[in-house]
C-alpha cells in the first residue's frame, strides 16, 4: 500500500514541476532598469602638502631628582591650642534616625534645541512627591515662563532626581508638594 502512495506522490510532484509556471512568472515580472550616471573624477594636483616636521636633533635635558629631607625631630612638644566640643542631646520628639529629605542626585535639564536656537531664556518650577525610597513620583510643571517651552525638559530632569527620604520615628515617609526651580539661561 505504501509503495503505490509513494509512487503516486512522486508522479504528482513531477507533474506540478512540469507545469508552465516559469513562463507565466517571467512574462509578469518586470526588472527595473538601473542607470549609473557617468561621473568625472576630479584630481587636485595644485594643492601642496604641508612639509614634514623634522625630529629635534637633541633630546631635552634630564631633570635632576628632587631632594627631600626625611629627618624629622619627634621630640617636639605639641603647642597647638586645645579644643573641646560640648554636645548636649535632648529628646525633643525626634529619634536618632529622624531627619528631613535631602537631595542626593539632581540632574541638570537638557536645554530645548528650539529655545536655544531662538535665544529663549526662562524658568520652570516642577512639583513632585518624594517617595519612601527617595525616588520621584508624579512630577508636573507648576509655573513656567514662557509657557510651553521648558516643561518637558524640566519634568524629564526631575524624574532622575534621588533623595534621602524624610524619616519620622525611625520610618521613612513620603513628602508631597516638593518643588524645584529650573532656570534656563544662555551663555553670551
Amino acid at each position: 500500500m505504501a509503495v503505490p502512495v509513494a509512487l503516486g506522490l512522486f508522479f504528482l510532484m513531477q507533474a506540478l514541476i512540469d507545469r508552465d509556471y516559469e513562463q507565466e512568472d517571467i512574462k509578469n515580472r518586470k526588472i527595473a532598469d538601473i542607470v549609473v550616471p557617468e561621473r568625472e573624477i576630479e584630481i587636485n594636483v595644485k594643492e601642496t602638502k604641508p612639509e614634514k616636521v623634522e625630529d629635534p636633533e637633541e633630546p631635552p635635558p634630564e631633570m635632576e631628582p628632587m631632594e627631600v629631607d626625611f629627618d624629622t625631630d619627634l621630640n617636639v612638644a605639641n603647642i597647638a591650642p586645645g579644643a573641646s566640643v560640648d554636645i548636649s542631646i535632648s529628646s525633643s520628639g525626634m529619634s536618632s534616625g529622624d531627619g528631613e529629605y535631602l537631595p542626593i542626585v539632581k540632574v541638570a535639564p537638557i536645554y530645548p534645541r528650539r529655545a536655544q536656537t531662538r535665544g529663549i531664556t526662562g524658568y520652570c518650577i516642577v512639583e513632585y512627591t518624594v517617595t519612601k525610597s527617595g525616588s520621584i513620583r508624579d512630577p508636573r510643571p507648576v509655573d513656567c515662563e514662557p509657557s510651553g517651552v521648558f516643561e518637558r525638559a524640566s519634568v524629564k530632569a526631575a524624574e532622575k532626581f534621588k533623595y534621602k527620604p524624610r524619616v519620622v520615628d525611625g520610618e521613612a515617609i513620603e513628602v508631597a508638594g516638593v518643588q524645584n526651580k529650573f532656570t534656563y539661561e544662555l551663555e553670551n
